[in-house]
Order: C-alpha cells, then structure tokens, then sequence
C-alpha cells in the first residue's frame, strides 16, 4: 500500500521510511535531532524496540546482539552512559539494564520510528466492518476497531452538530420534567430534559412544538433566541417561560462534543498500568470525565495526519506511562473530529500508528459517502 503517513507535529513519513524531523510539541523535553551521533542513535533505537517489545531493562549484551554494531562491552556502555547523561534513558534501581525515558521516547517516534504497514486482512476488515449506513454506528465501529487491532483503548471524537435543527417535540415526563426532542438537519437525535416551575399540559406542548417547528426550523437556536424576543410578547407567560427553556437547552446540545471509547478495560491488561491503582484510577477518570481527552483530540484537529502525545508532555494525560496516538477525520474533505489509541508509552509505536491513520482515512472516505 502506498499510503503516506504524517508524523509528529505534522511531520511526514512514509510505511517504508522513518520520521525524518522533530516535533514542534516539545516543550518538557527539548533536544537538536543532530545532537546524537549514528552510533549513539543506533543503540537508541534498539533499546527502545527491545524495551517495547519485552517489557524488561535492556543490557549491553542485549544491544551488542541486536543492533549490528560491532562494538565492545565498554563502547557500548560508554555511549547508554552518554545517553543517560543526556536524559533519552535511564537506570532502574534493579537492573543493569537501561529503560527509555519520555525524551527518549520522544526521540525515537520522531526521529527513528519505521512503520510496518498493516496487513491486508487487517486494513479488508477495516474497510468492511467501516461502511454501516448509521453515522453515529460508524463512529463506534470505527472506535471498536482502533481497540481490538491495538489491543488498547480506542477513542473517537465525535463531530460537532450542526448548531441548527429540522424539527422539535416536546414530551412531559412528569409534572415539572419535560423531555425536549431535537432532531438535527442531518437526522440526529438529540434529547435534553427540561426542569420548568409549573406543569404543562399536552395541548400547551404541542402548541409550543408546532410554533418553533412552523416558524423556526432551519435556524440555530441562537437566532432563535433572537427572533423570539419580537414574538415573545404576543405568547402567554407559561409558554414564554417554556420557549426559553428549550433555547437554553437546545444551544447547550448543539455545542456539545463527546468521545466513544472502546476497549479501555484492556488497559487492566497492562502490567505497567495495572500495577499501580491509584494511578488507574485516575486514569478512568479521564475517561469518564472526558473533559482532558476532548482537549487533547481537539488540539489534533489542526494536525496534517498522525501525532503521538506521551504522557509527561501534557498535563491533559494524566499518566506519565501513557501515550496517545490520533488522527483528524473529515466529511467532505473538512475536518470534523479526531480519533486515536490510548496505551502505555511502552507501545509499539510502529503498528499503533498504521493503525491510527488508516482508520481516520476509511472513516473519512464512508462519512464522506453517507
């Protein structure tokens, strides 16, 4: 496949190429691409595909084998202690062996990572299970399959709605509770609860929906409200108080975004995750809340394709062993959200990115033909 992927802070690479310039989003750990010699770079980067692929503290001897150096013991520690001098890795209490720090994380997603393209099954099943007629079931395929092929947490921004409607109800729960209907110009449905001060009748709801329906659909609730303060004064007090209520309500829908998360209890499945419960915890904070991970999809939209966030960089993740990975979708070639993978940083970065940008591509194009 020939599909070109975009690196870190727009960076471009390609499935058979290797991130060729740093990230713009840097701001805990700064470095110059330039300032580690080839050999330095080498050792860099196969301790950290060992470290991501066996989870343990890579040695010397470990690096002498695997990276194809023809170095002695001594050189080998010579330039880990450069390394480790210079932050890209570090030395656990426990262990001989060095492990990557954040920075060097950072480094080798920038400037070394290769990208191994998916297998065909793997992007077929994509293209299948990625074309129902539903929008809103494309959006939880396409976050149900970021998780199972990541075998980590699949996320999916949602895109905004369209701040106008085509029609609304409205539907008395209880005295005082009134569910308000709002069906968007693309079909959507979105539903609020209004609490009023008074009940209203069947007839009175109606009379409300049919005049909003009749006068106002096509237009955002914001010229709604507008063009209700000329009507209002020739409507009874009750319904008044009834038409803003569902203004307020509906503006409220229409600037809500949410995320689809899928698969985050594979996460339980991480031993460097799972080990430390509090640190969980907060973690299914973010999920539950959002609030953080809506930000952070958000600051992705403006991306060209692929970025990777790990952890410490941003105080919107809340574990430093974690990363994020996404990609922005469009409709229509205009972005309308972002998607992506939450994982440890200990991830292997090389299939998660394939993964990310191949699935933002298949839900752009079956959005796009919906």
């Amino acid at each position: 496949m020939g599909l070109d992927y975009i690196g870190v802070g727009g960076k471009g690479f390609s499935d058979q190429g290797v991130l060729s310039a740093a990230s713009r989003r840097l701001p805990l750990y700064p470095y110059n691409a330039g300032m580690l010699n080839d050999r330095a770079r080498i050792l860099l980067k196969t301790l950290v595909e060992r470290y991501i692929a066996e989870g343990e503290p890579v040695g010397s001897r470990t690096l002498s084998k695997h990276s194809g150096l023809d170095l002695s013991p001594a050189s080998i520690r010579n330039v880990m202690a450069d390394l480790e001098e210079k932050g890209f890795v570090a030395s656990p209490h426990t262990s001989a062996g060095r492990v990557p720090t954040p920075r060097g994380y950072r480094f080798f997603v920038d400037t070394l990572l290769t990208v191994r393209p998916l297998d065909q099954v793997e992007v077929t099943r994509l293209e299948t299970q990625l074309a129902p007629a539903d929008p809103q079931r494309l959006l939880t395929a396409a976050s149900t399959l970021l998780s199972e092929l990541s075998q980590f947490a699949g996320l999916v921004m949602t895109p905004r709605r369209s701040p106008a409607f085509r029609q609304i109800e409205f539907l008395s729960l209880s005295d005082k509770r009134i569910l308000l209907i709002i069906v968007t110009m693309e079909g959507e449905v979105e539903n609020r609860v209004i609490l009023t001060d008074q009940p209203y009748s069947p007839a009175a709801l109606t009379e409300a929906a049919n005049f909003f329906n009749q006068n106002f659909a096509g237009c955002t609730f914001d010229q709604v409200r507008a063009k209700l303060r000329d009507e209002l004064g020739r409507m009874r007090d009750d319904i008044t108080r009834l038409m803003n209520a569902a203004v307020d309500a509906g503006s409220e829908a229409a600037s809500q975004e949410n995320v689809v998360v899928a698969g985050s209890r594979k996460l339980l499945d991480v031993e460097e995750l799972s080990s430390n419960v509090g640190n969980l915890r907060r973690l299914f904070d973010a999920f539950e809340q959002k609030t953080g991970l809506l930000r952070l999809l958000d600051q992705s939209r403006s991306a060209a394709g692929v970025q990777i966030f790990i952890g410490g960089e941003s105080d919107l993740l809340p574990l430093d062993e974690c990363s994020l990975v996404t990609a922005p979708y469009s409709v229509d070639g205009q972005v309308v959200g972002t998607l992506g993978v939450v994982g440890p940083t200990r991830m292997a970065y090389e299939r998660v990115v394939p993964i990310v940008d191949i699935t933002a591509k298949l839900l752009s194009s079956a959005l796009s033909h919906h």
